[in-house]
Order: C-alpha cells, then structure tokens, then sequence
C-alpha cells in the first residue's frame, strides 16, 4: 500500500527575497522593531506574529544588509503560525499585515522591501491603545531624546571609516562593518568615500613617517578605533 504524503500548500511562494526599504526621516526619527518603543506600543496594533516578523527580518538585514531570501515555510514555523489556507493563511496575513501599517511593501509576488525603523504611532493609532498605554505614550513622546542627530551618526561613521582604512581594511569590509553597528546604509556608503578622499590627502600632504613611527601607526589607529566604537555604543 502506497502512502500519500500531501505537501503543505503555501502561497504565492515558498521563498521571499527580503531587502531594506530605506527611508530617511523614518530610519532617522523611527524605532528599531526590537527596540522597547515597538514592544510597548506597537505590539497592540500589529499582533505577535507581525512584530516577531520583522524582528526576524532585521536580524537577516543586520547579516545582509544587501538582502537576502527568506524562507516562508520554515518562517512561519519558527513563529508558531502557519503556511495552510492559501491567502489566509496566518504567514500571509502577517505579511500583509506588515503591508497594512507601512512596515513593507511588496513588489510582485516575490521580493519584499521591508523597513529597518518603525515611525512613531500616529494620533488615531494612540486612541485605540488601552488607555493605561496611551498615558505612558503620551510620557514616552514628551520625555527629551537620547537618540544621537544625523550629524552625529555620520561624524561617528566617518570617524570609525577612516580609522579601519588606516588599519589596512577593505573598503567593502569597513562598509559591512558599519551596517553590522547599526548605521544607515547611506551614511555607511557615504562614511567610506568620505575616509577613502580624506585617507588620500592624509597621504599626499604626509611625508613618509620614519621606522619609528610606522610601528606606532596601528595602535593608534586601533585606539581611535575604539573610542569611535565606545562613544556609538
């Protein structure tokens, strides 16, 4: 007697290739998915499953920042919800959830662009809080901000470039490196470039440093590398 084994339908794919949808003013004033902002006020209104998602897909983007594929079946599982039902299945539904409120937006039926920061709940998503949630909101948003400034991230970006290139990285590495802490892919691309032309002028405008100093040149390159990295922290 032969046994049928029926595979679990999945819609519309088993795979989703997952990229960072980048957006300035919300990377900049928004909310890391696992930050205690999101946890707090936007767990009521996206679900359980929606906030695990993108929390597992920022995890992916801190290790790809370039992208990566994502497996639905395997997703879902890792979740608790499932991939049965076609459309409705709960995977789906948290995707399109995701969609709903501005987190990701779909192109075709394959690739997902997914945000790297969550913004602030707006007015009427505040009223429909438990109003115990909105009190402390309404706390949360008055209190001063601790955040570091555009201006900030970028200085600490550059700061932390140049000091890996006078090391002897890779500019691709020190790239990957800055996404790794955390910056925005565009103040990592533009903290390289800023190194690589100031690193050249360093070096046209430098005489040539004796024995001496060139031994002396990678442990003060690695202590510029670890204050930078301190004060990002």
């Amino acid at each position: 007697m032969t046994t049928t084994v029926i595979a679990e339908p999945v819609f519309p794919h088993p795979t989703c290739t997952i990229d960072a949808w980048s957006d300035p003013v919300i990377d900049q004033l928004g909310y890391d998915p696992r930050s205690a902002y999101v946890e707090r006020f936007w767990l009521p209104v996206l679900g359980p499953s929606t906030v695990w998602f993108l929390r597992r897909v920022a995890d992916g983007l801190d290790h790809h920042p370039d992208g990566f594929t994502l497996d639905l079946v395997d997703t879902a599982r890792s979740l608790g919800v499932g991939m049965r039902g076609g459309r409705n299945s709960p995977m789906v539904r948290t995707i399109e959830r995701c969609c709903r409120f501005g987190a990701a937006r779909m192109h075709g039926t394959e690739n997902l662009s997914v945000r790297r920061r969550l913004a602030p709940l707006n007015r009427s998503q505040v009223e429909r809080l438990p109003e115990s949630l909105q009190n402390e909101h309404s706390k949360w948003r008055t209190r001063p901000s601790t955040a570091p400034t555009f201006e900030q991230m970028q200085t600490r970006a550059r700061s932390l470039a140049l000091s890996m290139l006078e090391l002897g990285e890779e500019t691709e590495s020190i790239e990957r490196q800055l996404h790794h802490w955390r910056f925005h892919p565009a103040i990592a691309f533009e903290a390289v470039r800023w190194a690589l032309a100031n690193h050249s002028i360093a070096t046209v405008t430098h005489s040539e440093p004796s024995d001496s100093e060139s031994t002396k040149r990678p442990a003060i390159g690695a202590r510029r590398l670890l204050t930078a990295v301190g004060q990002s922290e």
